[in-house]
């Protein structure tokens, strides 16, 4: 629809009509019209045509591929300091590859079209040491952990002397 518009815009300039009537034939505004002149001064015609969708540079399979490789070794090997892959780390690694800009928005959408979910890994982390884990929960966390208040004056009990 729009590179038909275009296309009468062309016609109207090859009859030597003014912007302006060409903008309000065509109900568009005067600015494009201006542009498309340009290009059509440019290119010709096929100067005006459409030259698709600017949007989202694609990753090849094989680049797809290497994205992968580079994830599985995990975010220390990229030189963060913790074991979690955040969109914006990722968005990072991809431009660091590939010289490819993506958002956070569109390197969901890239993740999300080849499988990747945003669910944790069943796996545990490496660094994982469950005797620690185990020592710290039975012996460090009780003295650590807040002792429970017994209900009495000041409490929230739903027992109070006046709500019987």
């Amino acid at each position: 629809m729009r590179e038909r518009i275009r296309l009468l815009a062309v016609e109207r300039f090859e009859g030597g009509e003014k912007n302006r009537e060409i903008a309000g034939a065509l109900r568009v505004s005067e600015r494009s019209v201006e542009r498309w002149r340009r290009l059509w001064r440019e290119g010709g015609a096929s100067g005006v045509l459409s030259k698709g969708s600017p949007g989202r540079p694609r990753l090849s399979d094989r680049q797809i591929v290497r994205l992968e490789r580079a994830l599985e070794r995990g975010p220390l090997a990229h030189g963060w300091d913790d074991q979690r892959w955040t969109l914006a780390r990722v968005k990072t690694v991809i431009g660091r590859l590939f010289h490819v800009a993506y958002t956070v928005e569109g390197t969901w959408r890239l993740l999300k079209r080849h499988g990747w979910s945003w669910q944790q890994p069943a796996r545990r982390a490496i660094e994982r040491d469950d005797a620690a884990v185990e020592l710290w929960k039975k012996e460090i966390w009780p003295r650590v952990k807040a002792p429970r208040r017994l209900a009495g004056p000041g409490s929230s009990s739903r027992t109070r002397p006046g709500n019987r």
